[in-house]
């Protein structure tokens, strides 16, 4: 059995992969959803990343979508204490921005939406450097003292603004973040590499990445010539352009063979071994992709595999 991760200084043990739920409602309709929730628990999976503005983007969508999905799902298991929710709040149309008021009532939201009584982990979704850094963890620590959310964690922030609030939580004992969501995978790695993983490890947080297949093409399947069927194609395919991404993709080839595993695979080991990282973060449309993902826990690359990729992205 795959052991659990904690995050960070949190009581949260978590499976080193999260399922991202940004494609429930999207391109994975309720019935799909539904299957691909029941594989990766039935595989062991216990951590599962939403956000209250998934998915206000589609037509039709108002945002909200992907929690009501994992709420209808969790409600019809009965399994709310065998997994971990964590979602974001600054982004939902009719929840913008991260004011004391607003991150209160959009959590009230969340917690109507996904059908329960707590949220484990709750991030600001994108800073707003405009709010006090006083007014966001003021908030965030109501709702942990409230009972409503167990621990907070950041996104999209930026090293300095981390920094303000670890400081301001630790003057202030107040809750402080246990984790951070950053923008990084093999082809991304400007983001998060350098002041916020400094920032991080310094302070013991989580990292658990966000577009850890880099929009689809870590999975292997965008290659010059190539035609793929994804919402995502665009954003993914443009990485074929880089020399970095072709490079990244040939030395994914040759440690995916030498272990005999799946591209997507190799390149989420590599992600889950970096310093700071618990669990990146992927998502699946059907649960026939999910096997690939899951295989993350049983891989382990080779300090000169490890050393390789990274100097293949380095380009």
């Amino acid at each position: 059995m795959t052991s659990l991760r904690t995050l960070g200084s949190s009581d949260l043990a978590v499976f080193p992969l999260a399922l991202g739920g940004n494609v429930f409602g999207w391109t994975a309709d309720e019935a799909t959803s539904f299957a691909v929730l029941d594989a990766y628990t039935a595989a062991g999976g216990n951590f599962l990343d939403t956000a209250d503005s998934y998915t206000a983007w589609i037509d039709g969508n108002s945002g909200g979508e992907s929690e009501t999905i994992i709420g209808k799902w969790i409600a019809a298991r009965g399994n709310r204490d065998d997994v971990v929710i964590a979602t974001k709040v600054s982004e939902h149309p009719d929840y913008p921005g991260l004011s004391a008021a607003n991150i209160k009532a959009a959590a009230d939201a969340s917690l109507r939406r996904l059908g329960t009584d707590r949220i484990d982990l709750y991030y600001p979704h994108f800073d707003k450097p405009e709010v006090p850094v006083a007014e966001i963890i003021g908030a965030l620590d109501e709702l942990v003292r409230a009972g409503k959310v167990r621990q907070i964690g950041a996104s999209n922030i930026s090293a300095e603004r981390l920094q303000e609030s670890l400081d301001h939580s630790d003057r202030e004992g107040l809750a402080r973040y246990v984790a951070l969501q950053p923008h990084y995978n093999l082809v991304s790695r400007d983001t998060y590499e350098g002041g916020l993983q400094d920032v991080a490890a310094r302070a013991g947080l989580a990292a658990v990445p966000y577009f850890a297949l880099a929009s689809g093409f870590l999975t292997g399947k965008y290659r010059p010539g190539a035609t793929v069927d994804s919402a995502r194609a665009g954003k993914a395919a443009a990485h074929l352009e880089t020399e970095r991404g072709r490079s990244v993709l040939t030395a994914l080839d040759e440690i995916a063979a030498a272990h005999d595993a799946e591209i997507p695979t190799v390149a989420l080991a590599w992600l889950a071994a970096q310093p700071t990282v618990a669990a990146p973060i992927a998502s699946a449309r059907t649960p026939e992709q999910l096997p690939a993902l899951l295989a993350v826990a049983d891989l382990t690359l080779t300090r000169p595999e490890l050393d390789r990729l990274t100097q293949a992205s380095s380009l």
